[in-house]
């Protein structure tokens, strides 16, 4: 899953996980045993479906997971951070300069502050809202051409009939939910794929958006490196 030449990185965030991401408050404190099992093992299996250089938008980032190991494991990546929190946003900075990665870009902000100014292959998330409020926040940020791939719990197929108002609404395909890892891991990640129905019709705003919100966003974060950016 991991490759020999990730694993120091990954080392490295593992142990500034269970440091800082502990004292701060952006992992609980029991967490530190189970970093990898539960944490970054999973992350890693989200890499594992993502097409090749392509530009990645994470929202809702906190602690770096998935947008952080995605980087490291990938780093034909192009990853945009998106977090609206100064302390997560203080930290994510951090970590992405003690790790030296310059495929990463720190955004502290709403998701849908970039509605209308940005768009990203793909858009990844981490059990961060319901299916119906994610697809609101995150398919906005979705190329024609691109996809949602979140990480999501085992009930996210009972979601799915929750959020069809606001699938038809948008004109989203059906949600493909898969679970990776079988045969290979204890735990295993959930993930559900959500592209447009017909990527030609996509503009903005897509019908049914929500209002852009304002917000306070940040420079971008860490070493200077290509932009990762939409279309």
């Amino acid at each position: 899953m991991f490759s020999v030449e990730a694993l120091p990185g990954l080392e490295a965030y593992a142990a500034l996980l269970c440091d800082e991401g502990v004292v701060r408050g952006l992992i609980g404190p029991r967490e530190g045993d189970r970093i990898w099992d539960r944490h970054l093992v999973g992350c890693g299996l989200l890499a594992e479906v993502l097409p090749r250089d392509v530009a990645v938008c994470d929202i809702g980032s906190g602690a770096g997971l998935p947008g952080l190991v995605l980087a490291l494991t990938r780093p034909d990546l192009r990853v945009t951070l998106v977090e609206p929190l100064l302390r997560r946003t203080t930290y994510l900075e951090e970590a992405v300069d003690r790790l030296r990665l310059d495929n990463v870009e720190v955004v502290r902000g709403r998701a849908d502050a970039l509605h209308g100014e940005r768009r990203f292959d793909v858009v990844t998330s981490r059990a961060v809202a319901p299916l119906e409020r994610l697809l609101r926040w995150s398919m906005p940020l979705v190329a024609p051409d691109g996809v949602l791939l979140a990480m999501k719990g085992r009930s996210v197929a009972d979601e799915v009939p929750e959020a069809r108002g606001v699938i038809d609404e948008l004109g989203l395909s059906d949600p493909e939910v898969s679970v990776v890892g079988e045969g290979r891991v204890a735990e295993l990640t959930t993930v559900v794929r959500v592209a447009w129905a017909d990527p030609s019709s996509v503009g903005w705003p897509p019908p049914g958006a929500p209002r852009r919100a304002k917000s306070s966003r940040g420079r971008s974060g860490g070493r200077k490196g290509g932009r990762a950016g939409g279309r």
